[in-house]
């Protein structure tokens, strides 16, 4: 995607050499259309290198073994048909370069994906092999066990990740839960044993509180109770303030950067409407349920465990999905249930994974709802109804299949997209890259934006994501969806430049290489929509390496009653 925009236009481009969509469809073909036309990129298909295995060798170069011959090319095909590739877990974004990733997807293949050219390649047995690395000795803190213990502790500072304030006790760091800075506790130790770095604990006693501590809203909230809200005890005014802790941190200790510097002004911005005191927000549009073999009955995990905590209702569900009903019925046979109710329309479904061996009950619910199973390999299949749901935003509906990634809080996407095209002022005739894209929702975005004259690439590696996004941006020709890793794809796209780029990688970023790749394709501006602020934070130190710096940081409380937030941070060039 080179840049070839002679000047920016807020026009339809051209004065002179003429405009409109005849002119465009020129370019499109591959001509160099009329004086001050801009040209479509052509998006050629990517180059990819001939497979190797791990010692670098390609199937024309990988040497015999002694005394062996050549197969047979059918017995070579037979021999090296190729893996099942591993999925991500359902709903998580794909994982990006570095990353541990989730990927918010689902891993069938899709109409419109390209054939992959298979390479024939000696069996295993025909090439070197590296001797066997000894087993490692077992790792582990050792130490006695202090699970039990209670110490009185002053509680210090908010800790990133997991709703953990800092507290220490005779030297040693406490990551404790269920308290606040400045609150004095009896902390009951949960994880640790006398040689641990660090223990883990929850406050089961509060002796002096802090002035945002509230009695929690629900009943399943607490020490040893459910693990899925972190700050049922603090006012939402409180929680938005511990999180501008927690960011304010990390830019400063990863990024090396003041809250002026990285263009923010100190704030975690609410989304919604105010609620009246003591009202929990029912945002979370998309909950997973686990089920007690014993009872039947669905529950919420414990913090930390697979133990569950039974449950007769999640104050911090949406209402489409309290209403079907899922926790006042049993549920023999399932080992969870995943429930998605659209915020943009009336569709909900309900994704069930059977037991091993067990046969799907009969699910007869309060409200019409799509049902689909998971089979013993993580694949989805439709029992009755719609296999996706149609979500509402940016002015478009969208398909999302299979409990594909969406965000969760109902407001979520249409706060995104306006803050990344604020951000980023798309002009007539620019080209964009969006990648992480999921099923095209800033893709579409920017196409409007950028109109007929431009052109919007944009990258994912979830297969039915990509799918969704074809479909969804299909009357769109000035778009184009990709399958595969970014890190991967995007050095063989060839592209050189472009004007704008907006990333939305997964919880654990985009990484030293993807970033660096990204600073050379000297873009006018770059979106960085982040999940977490640890890794948004290290890659805008990436970012910095490679001549960019933030101009603007807003930073969104789209998940209530949890220490999760959403930020998008616009950079440019660093002198512009």
């Amino acid at each position: 995607m080179t840049r070839n925009t002679p000047s920016r236009s807020h026009g339809s481009s051209g004065s002179s050499g003429g405009s409109g969509k005849g002119s465009a469809k020129g370019a499109r073909k591959g001509g160099a259309g009329k004086p001050g036309q801009v040209a479509r990129p052509r998006w050629g298909k990517p180059v990819r290198p001939a497979a190797t295995d791990r010692e670098g060798f390609t199937a024309q170069t990988a040497p015999l073994a002694p005394a062996e011959r050549a197969p047979e090319p059918e017995q070579t095909e037979r021999a090296e048909r190729p893996a099942r590739a591993e999925r991500p877990a359902r709903g998580e974004r794909p994982a990006s370069a570095g990353a541990p990733r989730q990927d918010k997807a689902k891993a069938g293949a899709g109409a419109g994906d390209r054939p992959r050219k298979q390479t024939v390649r000696p069996p295993k047995a025909l090439r070197p092999t590296r001797a066997p690395r000894p087993e490692a000795a077992p790792r582990g803190p050792g130490g006695d066990p202090l699970v039990g213990e209670r110490y009185e502790v002053e509680v210090g500072p908010v800790a990133h990740g997991g709703g953990h304030c800092v507290a220490r006790h005779e030297g040693r760091v406490l990551f404790v839960r269920h308290t606040l800075p400045g609150e004095k506790v009896v902390a009951l130790v949960t994880e640790g044993t006398t040689k641990s770095r660090f223990l883990r604990a929850d406050a089961v006693e509060i002796l002096e509180p802090a002035k945002d501590r509230i009695t929690p809203p629900c009943p399943f909230a607490g020490p040893g109770k459910c693990g899925g809200c972190d700050w049922q005890h603090v006012t939402p005014g409180g929680q938005r303030k511990l999180k501008v802790q927690v960011l304010t941190e990390q830019l400063a200790k990863l990024a090396g950067l003041t809250p002026a510097e990285a263009g923010w002004d100190g704030s975690v911005e609410p989304v919604g409407g105010k609620l009246p005191a003591g009202q929990v927000p029912a945002w979370r549009t998309r909950m997973q349920y686990a089920v007690d073999q014993e009872t039947g009955k669905v529950g919420l995990r414990k913090h930390r465990s697979h133990d569950i905590q039974p449950v007769d209702r999640c104050l911090i569900a949406a209402e489409g999905v309290s209403e079907l009903g899922i926790e006042s019925r049993d549920w023999p046979g399932v080992a969870t249930v995943e429930v998605m109710a659209s915020a943009g329309s009336s569709d909900r479904q309900v994704v069930l994974t059977p037991v091993p061996g067990a046969q799907l009950p009969l699910v007869e619910l309060d409200k019409p709802v799509s049902i689909a199973r998971i089979d013993e390999h993580d694949n989805i299949h439709k029992v009755h109804g719609r296999s996706f749901v149609r979500e509402r935003a940016a002015g478009r509906t969208w398909r999302v299949s299979n409990g594909g990634f969406w965000q969760i809080h109902p407001e979520a996407p249409d706060t995104l997209v306006d803050a990344v095209l604020d951000g980023l002022d798309p002009q007539w005739g620019e080209n964009a890259l969006d990648l992480y894209c999921g099923v095209g929702l800033f893709a579409g975005a920017l196409a409007d934006r950028v109109g007929e004259d431009g052109a919007v690439l944009g990258i994912e590696s979830a297969k039915q994501a990509v799918v969704d996004a074809r479909h969804n941006l299909a009357a769109l020709d000035n778009v184009q969806i990709e399958c595969d890793r970014v890190e991967t794809l995007l050095p063989r796209t060839g592209i050189a430049s472009t004007d704008l780029i907006v990333l939305d990688p997964p919880r654990a970023g985009a990484g030293r290489e993807t970033v660096a790749h990204l600073a050379g394709l000297s873009a006018r501006r770059i979106a960085y929509v982040a999940c977490d602020p640890a890794a948004l934070a290290r890659d805008l130190a990436f970012f910095r390496e490679g001549g960019y710096r933030p101009v603007s940081l807003r930073a969104f409380d789209l998940f209530p009653m949890t220490h999760h937030f959403e930020c998008v941070a616009i950079l440019e060039p660093v002198g512009e």
